[in-house]
């Protein structure tokens, strides 16, 4: 760490969940701290995302202890906003192909021994336990039901997050335009926008979803970049009985405050046309698609219209290990990029502010420092 003393002047660029989430524990620690977006806050990944929080199947330890640690940072703040309609923890079901693939007896066991809270259940036993599930679409193999999983919607949290944020004297800046890191003398000085607006700062949190590594390489440095184009569909409200977030072969679906469902899969991402002027445009097929393969797998197999979708990066590191942290060469530069920015919002804010406020390295951090691109 480079920041041995307290900053006076933070800038946050960024009008995601890692970005706001920051911003207000810096506020909270007294600490001057101005936002700073390209448009308007949660323009980006975290009004795409699937906003599933939790670690289930394989990962490393260290990314399994700081996602553990996201999950408990969700639980206290549902104990303060208990009837809140954006924050749910009714457990996440997820099978698996029927095929060679199929690991869901392995991830139970390995589950199991972690500790983390899973229940094997054949098809037959889905709906004594989460319903809202069409049995029928569950391979043989069966599903894994982890009833300590849920969900976020990230615009509402960031909402409520922000409001805090300025009550405590935080300010916002919207609709700034793409944001410059200003590096002088080896060192942080504040963030230039692309108005010609300076501003000064003694430290800068570089929050901005999969534009990251391009931002950071204009200061010579490098992070591994392995951000895909993401589709995230979102149906009409209809009533039905899912509760729980599913990840199966073909669709994730996970409820919304509303009473729609949010979709995504892999295959509907890898649709996506790419334009040479970086616009994006989607087949009619390729959301009915989802919808249809959504139909599937819920109950009583309902109708699915589409209420809206969003498309653009999905933030992934190119070794998809989180990547939090001061940059070693430049002090005062921070950086937040990871996937699992909704599992990760609250614990990385946290974490990210007490280094910036105090100087000193966080150990559930020390995995996901962005130097080992450098090494």
């Amino acid at each position: 760490m480079h920041a041995p003393t307290r900053p006076s002047k933070v800038i946050v660029v960024g009008g995601g969940i890692f970005g706001v989430s920051t911003a207000v524990h810096l506020a909270r620690l007294g600490i001057r701290t101005t936002i700073i977006n390209d448009g308007p806050l949660a323009n980006g990944a975290s009004g795409r995302s699937l906003a599933w929080l939790n670690s289930s199947r394989r990962r490393s330890d260290a990314y399994h202890r700081l996602r553990l640690a996201g999950i408990d940072r969700y639980r206290t703040l549902s104990a303060k906003y208990p009837d809140a309609a954006w924050l749910r923890f009714d457990g996440g079901l997820t099978w698996d192909a029927d095929d060679a693939g199929n690991e869901i007896a392995a991830v139970f066991d390995y589950e199991r021994d972690l500790g983390y809270h899973a229940q094997l259940l054949a098809p037959e036993n889905i709906a004594g336990t989460t319903p809202g599930v069409d049995a029928r679409s569950v391979t043989p193999q069966g599903a894994i039901f982890n009833p300590g999983e849920g969900w976020v919607d990230l615009p509402l949290l960031i909402g409520v997050l922000a409001e805090e944020f300025v009550a405590l004297g935080g300010e916002i800046v919207t609709d700034a335009g793409r944001a410059t890191i200003d590096v002088e003398d080896g060192r942080v000085r504040g963030v230039t926008t692309s108005n010609g607006t300076r501003w000064q700062a003694d430290a800068v949190l570089l929050a901005a979803g999969g534009a990251v590594p391009a931002i950071v390489a204009e200061a010579g440095q490098h992070i591994g970049d392995g951000t895909p184009i993401a589709l995230l569909v979102r149906t009409k409200p209809i009533d039905h009985a899912l509760k729980a977030v599913l990840n199966t072969p073909r669709v994730a679906i996970r409820p919304t405050p509303d009473g729609a469902f949010a979709l995504d899969s892999a295959w509907s991402e890898e649709e996506v046309i790419v334009n040479a002027d970086g616009s994006y445009d989607i087949k009619f097929s390729t959301l009915e698609g989802l919808l249809q393969e959504a139909s599937k797998v819920l109950e009583g197999n309902p109708k699915l219209e589409i209420g809206d979708y969003g498309v653009g990066p999905k933030p992934i590191p190119g070794d998809g290990e989180p990547v939090f942290g001061e940059l070693q060469a430049l002090p005062g530069y921070f950086v937040a990029f990871s996937h699992s920015g909704a599992t990760l919002g609250l614990i990385a804010g946290e974490l990210l502010a007490d280094e910036i406020a105090t100087g000193k390295r966080h150990p559930l951090l020390a995995d996901f420092r962005p130097e080992r691109f450098s090494r």
